[in-house]
């Protein structure tokens, strides 16, 4: 576990950032792979749009070097990071604080380097929500929502959207003690008693329907369909995947059910606004970017 002498709050954690002064701030993505990453298209045009004096780049970090790689752009300047498969484990238990959402999250996805001091914040769930909930006017309050998967990638989104107050959360997995266990620390932290939490075993959803379900898997990099029933779909559900680029196996059968399908391209570019606001404490305007990331 790090060294987490703060928890912050986003809102403290930009009173008491040093940012570069009247010089080209230098960022970058590490994964690997890496060059696939979109990151850099997405934060030159932010920058661009923004008036900030900034570079992005790709890092391909070796499967063994993740904490070599951070160590070397910190001594190259570097003052921030964001963070991709398959780190965002290891870069939790690297930073020497968390902010509160990548504490609840248990990964992180934008460090911050900050005098001597890594921070850690995790903006997955927040993009996710802000897609959902501004870009495409769906509300999860008092809605039936089923998220499939239990992995890192629905661990990110499980607070935020129990912080929108769902009427019922579902997770359901292959490997169903994985969704045991997630529901399990939801009912010990007790921060969300107001929302019915379960886990069950895909057979277990014959019979029930829900508004809002996510796609959380990796599915669609195999082109593998789910074992669900095409009747969990309500009427005018939205079918979500985290997945973008391609039309999934999953949101394939969403659309065969009649539910809204929508992939996660809107997720990307706002978790990169919200590492944004982060790292230079301004928004950028994200509708206009995700048209020119969509149409490369």
């Amino acid at each position: 576990m790090p060294k987490q002498a703060a928890k912050y709050k986003i809102n403290e954690l930009r009173m008491n950032l040093a940012m570069p002064i009247e010089r080209v701030a230098q960022y970058a993505v590490i994964g690997n792979p890496i060059a696939h990453s979109k990151s850099p298209i997405i934060h030159a045009a932010f920058a661009a749009q923004t008036s900030q004096m900034l570079e992005f780049e790709r890092i391909l970090a070796p499967l063994d070097g993740f904490s070599e790689t951070v160590n070397q752009l910190i001594s190259q300047g570097y003052v921030g990071a964001n963070v991709t498969i398959p780190f965002k484990l290891e870069a939790f238990n690297l930073v020497d604080s968390l902010t509160e959402r990548a504490s609840d999250a248990g990964a992180v996805n934008t460090l911050i380097f900050n005098h001597n001091q890594i921070i850690g914040d995790n903006t997955d769930g927040v993009g996710f929500v802000h897609d959902i909930t501004h870009n495409l006017n769906i509300s999860f309050a008092n809605k039936r929502v089923l998220l499939i998967g239990a992995g890192g990638a629905a661990e990110g989104v499980l607070h935020p959207i129990l912080a929108c107050s769902p009427s019922l959360l579902v997770i359901t997995n292959r490997s169903l003690d994985k969704a045991l266990n997630m529901v399990k620390k939801v009912k010990i932290q007790g921060d969300y008693h107001m929302v019915s939490v379960n886990a069950y075993a895909f057979d277990d959803l014959r019979h029930q329907q829900f508004d809002i379900v996510i796609n959380a898997t990796s599915t669609g990099l195999t082109d593998t369909l789910l074992p669900l029933p095409i009747t969990i779909f309500a009427p005018k559900a939205l079918a979500y995947d985290m997945m973008y680029g391609r039309d999934t196996p999953f949101m394939m059968q969403a659309r065969s059910a009649g539910a809204q399908v929508a992939d996660g391209l809107g997720m990307l570019v706002e978790q990169a606004a919200e590492a944004f606001y982060v790292w230079r404490g301004v928004r950028p305007n994200t509708q206009s970017i995700m048209q020119i990331v969509r149409a490369l």
